[in-house]
């Protein structure tokens, strides 16, 4: 009888423990499923705003709030990891959900006892490309449920302004320095100082003075006794010079016409 006992007890256990693993092989399988393809390069400000959901709660002001969740009963399980693509408008960015390590605050929520609701927060003006999760259930997808479109920092046209008004100052020396130049051509009155020619006619006179190649030597003898210019000095010389000139000359052809009528006077005799 005891024997029997045992083995009614060995048996029993046996169906019990199969019996449960049964029930919780389910819960352990894991399996990925896509992004609903309808949620696909989907914005923020373009998906159904539910800015009054609590888990959107401290979003800041120039970020994008992401709520997704996991449809179906208890044999989906609940979220484990989702993987999700965006672009920023420069490329793609993959953000995994939940990640501590990265700077896009996110978390996992349950409900029902399920992990079945996942909160992201991502820089305004994002686009949803595509996605997927992986979960302790099964099922076709999970979907996004709602979002809250944030406000973009533009900060792309403050340096714009700056960098196109730096090269204008910068080419503004360039006329500046035209009219610098100008001056150096309106020297071109200097080259019109032609009052240098007229002093021609000045000395004009001092050669029209000279009634005689005999008072030729008259103005080089002018500069040393008269360095101011003047010309009464110079006049009073040169009559001087011009009487002695002449008694030598008379003097002169009164001995040549004396000798000559000698020589006229003289007679040969044989």
């Amino acid at each position: 009888m005891a024997q029997r006992r045992c083995v009614a007890r060995a048996a029993v256990s046996s169906v019990a423990a199969t019996t449960i693993l049964a029930l919780a092989a389910p819960a352990w399988a894991s399996s990925d499923i896509p992004l609903h393809s309808a949620h696909r390069d989907a914005t923020a400000a373009g998906f159904t705003q539910q800015c009054g959901d609590q888990r959107f709660t401290g979003r800041p002001a120039d970020h994008d709030g992401w709520h997704f969740v996991l449809p179906g009963g208890p044999s989906a399980g609940g979220f484990e990891k989702l993987t999700l693509t965006f672009d920023d408008g420069h490329g793609t960015v993959t953000v995994t959900v939940p990640d501590s390590g990265d700077a896009y605050p996110d978390a996992l929520y349950a409900a029902s006892g399920r992990l079945i609701h996942a909160y992201l927060f991502t820089p305004a003006g994002w686009t949803l490309v595509d996605g997927g999760a992986t979960i302790s259930g099964t099922a076709d997808r999970f979907n996004l449920s709602h979002t809250c479109a944030g406000t973009p920092t533009l900060q792309s046209p403050s340096p714009t302004p700056t960098a196109s008004h730096s090269p204008k100052p910068s080419s503004s020396p360039s006329p500046s320095a035209s009219p610098s130049e100008s001056p150096t051509a309106s020297e071109s009155p200097t080259a019109s100082e032609s009052p240098a020619p007229s002093e021609s006619p000045s000395e004009s006179p001092s050669v029209s003075e000279s009634p005689s190649p005999s008072e030729t030597p008259a103005p080089s003898a002018t500069p040393p006794g008269n360095p101011g210019g003047g010309d009464l000095p110079l006049t009073g010389a040169a009559v001087t010079s011009i009487a002695l000139a002449g008694l030598a000359l008379i003097g002169g052809g009164a001995a040549l016409l004396a000798l000559r009528r000698r020589r006229d006077r003289i007679t040969f005799t044989s």
